[in-house]
């Protein structure tokens, strides 16, 4: 089971302790999902675990088994279902009373369109329709299903976070790495707007990636690189930990490359190491608009 990282502020090394508050994992059973679903429970958060099967979800309530019964309920979702999403937080909510941090870590890789994708990319002449929605309908309609469902919670409560786990720009705009690159770069740009709109409301928004391959199924054995020198899934948890720390209240809009936080460092250093504003603020200074700029 993952201890909950330890996080250098300018007050010196602790842990992050989140006790009572209720937190909703997508994505729980993947490479990301095991370690964050572990962290927030060592910090002494309730965990809502979603991923697509109570198959795989297996794997999480082994994982934390000593937290089962008060802590931790494990939910088969497909996010791309809204109804499913939006029953599952309501019955959530109900259970924990409420839900105070919304995780939407769950994805599809391009290795579910082909597993030696990283040797051999992906052309549009390998895509079909049905793979291209149902990538998009996971990792760009799925966290959309997930916040629509849980916003009327999210504003009942006074520590209110989304996090939100994107990909590299250079994921993005990489050519023969559809749909993958395009839906991750809809929910970037989604969560600057969704970071915009929830301000008022005291919801947070930030957005979480980890820089660059990781140490997850998502990339195959085979795939060209040693093992070690991909981003640790451990890595993702010190920002995602932090963000939902009070330390943290104030801050939305940014992004954060997990890759780059070292946990040996003050926040303030990883912050100016590792912090961005989400998407492409610079490219939407000068917009062509009737007397002037929108409101």
């Amino acid at each position: 089971m993952q201890k909950c990282p330890e996080v250098t502020t300018i007050e010196g090394k602790h842990k992050m302790f989140l006790d009572g508050r209720v937190v909703i994992v997508t994505g729980a059973a993947g490479g990301f999902g095991q370690v964050i679903c572990s962290s927030f429970l060592e910090a002494g958060a309730k965990v809502v675990a979603i991923d697509i099967s109570n198959e795989v979800l297996e794997v999480i309530e082994k994982q934390n088994s000593t937290f089962r019964k008060e802590a931790l309920i494990t939910k088969a979702v497909d996010v791309s279902d809204y109804f499913q999403c939006q029953t599952a937080v309501h019955e959530a909510a109900d259970y924990f009373d409420g839900v105070d941090i919304l995780i939407n870590n769950a994805g599809l890789g391009m290795g579910s369109v082909r597993r030696d994708h990283h040797i051999k990319l992906v052309s549009i002449d390998e895509l079909t329709p049905d793979i291209w929605n149902r990538m998009i309908g996971v990792n760009l309609t799925g966290p959309w299903n997930m916040t629509k469902s849980s916003i009327k919670y999210l504003r009942r409560s006074e520590k209110a976070r989304i996090i939100n786990v994107t990909t590299s720009f250079f994921t993005m705009l990489r050519g023969k790495f559809h749909p993958y690159g395009p839906s991750k770069s809809g929910f970037e740009a989604m969560s600057a707007g969704h970071a915009a709109e929830f301000k008022d409301d005291g919801i947070t928004v930030n957005v979480v990636v980890p820089g660059g391959p990781a140490d997850t199924p998502m990339v195959p054995q085979g795939a060209g690189w040693e093992r070690d020198q991909l981003v640790k899934p451990i890595m993702m948890t010190y920002p995602i930990l932090w963000l939902c720390s009070d330390e943290a209240g104030l801050i939305t809009g940014n992004r954060y490359i997990a890759g780059h936080w070292d946990p040996n460092k003050s926040v303030s250093e990883n912050r100016k190491k590792t912090e961005s504003e989400i998407a492409w603020p610079s490219l939407a200074q000068d917009p062509v608009w009737p007397g002037g700029k929108p409101s």
